[in-house]
């Protein structure tokens, strides 16, 4: 394990001129309060003028950013990248973000295999009717032509978890140039991954890092053509009018179990499915539902996630994730709150678990239901927290609506059917699959692509 370092890491912000140390500085500390990294926060004016010179940048040809995105992964991965080391890069992402280090070194391959295979994923959200190029030879006759919405695509990046920042490079596969924001909680991805591509090949005009405080946030957006939002239901609200901006929000995964299957035979899929990868993504499981009496599972539940010891991130045991002692609180305060009128099986006490240096673990939760209506079964929080419900078939799909992920354990094709027909489901699992399952070329919350590109119709002499 590396020990912790007292060294304060200057993350300046990556214009379209270089890098830029500001007077206005954030410090963004550890989940024990220590400083770690110092963030340059830069001005609305600078962003305008970042963003200004974005848009008069060249393109670089398809083949060369397909190359440079499949260096920029290699050097992610395995490069000494604004002073640190691989190993160091992922100590300190756990230490400020709370998130096992465990799942930081599996995300970093994650993130490392997704970028060699951008070119597989963008190809698959390309039409199958639809050419790359105005002057391929099949729009002689008439030839529909994938072209983008825009030139500049920004980012308000994720802080919850390194993992959202495999998504964005495929906007730079497709010709685009991006600008991040990144988020003050977890600010070393982003700025790793920018320095990594600008190291492979792309210009300082095509690829940025933008911190700014919330009043600049706004000049981002803006400025941008396209943009991608991450956030609560109070973003999705906000943009969801905005056909220019795509908001991120909740995930609200799910698994189902009709009254054929066993639920037994699927404790691990499940346990994994809300624990996984500290229990913090938007595809970690949020409810299940279960057709028959729900009570088993849930001392099932309780009783492996009661097992998991309560470990400091770095810790390469560590499973739960941690956050600063007030934070944990407020959560724990807040999920208290929450599931009054439930029955608790773990955590109706309190989730915190104290490390003795200001920081808390987030335990498990697990609360059953008495109603797949009840309104707790759609409350998501940023730990591993799971709430359990009765299902039957006169429910139907009302409680199985609005899910990022939802997977099916059932034998039920008919059952299956609607719910990969539900418009509100975005992903569905049939049999034991974890909800946190994903593979390149797939769409996560639908492709990207899909956002950013258009179909035109060309047809030349």
């Amino acid at each position: 394990m590396i020990g912790p370092s007292t060294d304060v890491v200057p993350l300046d912000a990556l214009g379209a001129r270089g890098s830029y140390r500001s007077r206005s500085r954030l410090t963004v500390t550890d989940v024990a309060g220590q400083e770690s990294a110092e963030l340059s926060l830069v001005p609305s004016l600078f962003v305008d003028r970042t963003l200004k010179a974005m848009h008069l940048a060249a393109t670089p040809a398809r083949d060369v950013r397909i190359g440079m995105i499949a260096q920029a992964a290699e050097l992610f991965a395995t490069a000494t990248l604004d002073g640190l080391t691989p190993d160091a890069y992922a100590h300190r992402v756990s230490r400020v973000g709370g998130t096992p280090i465990s799942v930081v070194r599996a995300t970093v391959t994650a993130i490392a295999s997704r970028l060699r295979k951008v070119h597989h994923s963008v190809e698959h959200a390309r039409p199958t009717g639809a050419v790359h190029r105005w002057d391929d030879p099949l729009t002689r006759t008439g030839r529909a032509v994938w072209v983008r919405r825009g030139n500049v695509f920004a980012v308000h990046a994720a802080g919850n978890h390194p993992g959202p920042h495999s998504l964005w490079p495929e906007a730079l596969a497709l010709g685009y140039r991006v600008a991040v924001r990144p988020s003050r909680r977890e600010p070393y991805t982003p700025h790793r991954l920018v320095t990594a591509l600008r190291a492979a090949g792309f210009g300082d005009d095509q690829v940025a890092l933008l911190p700014t405080d919330h009043a600049a946030a706004g000049a981002l957006l803006r400025g941008a053509d396209v943009g991608l939002v991450y956030g609560g239901d109070d973003v999705v609200r906000k943009y969801a009018g905005n056909p220019s901006v795509l908001p991120q929000g909740p995930g609200r995964s799910k698994i189902l179990l009709t009254h054929e299957v066993d639920w037994r035979d699927h404790l691990d899929t499940i346990v994994d499915s809300v624990s996984g990868h500290g229990g913090t993504g938007c595809v970690n499981t949020t409810a299940v539902f279960v057709e028959g009496d729900p009570a088993p599972l849930c001392a099932a539940l309780a009783e492996r996630l009661a097992a998991v010891p309560s470990l400091p991130p770095q810790d390469p045991a560590a499973v739960f994730p941690v956050q600063p002692l007030a934070t944990a609180k407020a959560l724990e305060a807040h999920l208290l709150h929450r599931a009054v009128g439930t029955k608790p099986w773990l955590g109706g006490d309190g989730i915190l678990a104290e490390l003795g240096d200001g920081s808390a673990v987030l335990r498990g939760a697990v609360h059953q239901l008495d109603s797949p209506h009840a309104p707790q079964a759609t409350v998501e929080m940023p730990f591993p927290c799971v709430w359990v419900a009765p299902w039957t078939r006169e429910d139907g799909l009302a409680p199985l609506k609005g899910s990022l992920v939802l997977t099916a354990i059932t034998h039920d094709e008919g059952l299956v059917a609607a719910l990969v027909e539900e418009p509100s489901i975005g992903n569905v699992y049939v049999g034991d699959h974890r909800t946190y399952w994903m593979d390149s070329g797939l769409p996560h919350d639908g492709y990207l692509a899909e956002f950013l590109m258009r179909c035109k119709s060309v047809i030349r002499d």
